[in-house]
């Protein structure tokens, strides 16, 4: 395993254990990159309008288009370390 990939692991270990809840927008950029780093592009159907909350993480991950997981990763890493002060 990479030690980019053990330090991502890690992160989404501290991000159970942040002392604040982060807001909505941090919390759907968590989501994103999170999808992003594991999946990679967003190939799912849109969600209907009326699932707001689906249609918010839809659109979060869908903006991260043509990032590269390993770039996904350290940006979630990045954030998580900046979230934890």
């Amino acid at each position: 395993m990479s030690d980019l990939n053990a330090t991502f692991e890690t992160a989404v270990a501290n991000s159970k254990l942040l002392s604040e809840r982060p807001d909505n927008p941090t919390l759907l950029k968590i989501y994103a990159l999170y999808k992003q780093a594991t999946v990679g592009d967003n190939e799912e159907k849109k969600p209907s309008f009326s699932d707001i909350v689906g249609r918010a993480k839809w659109d979060a991950w869908e903006k991260l288009k043509d990032t590269s997981t390993d770039d996904a990763k350290q940006q979630y890493i990045d954030l998580i370390e900046s979230l934890r002060g």
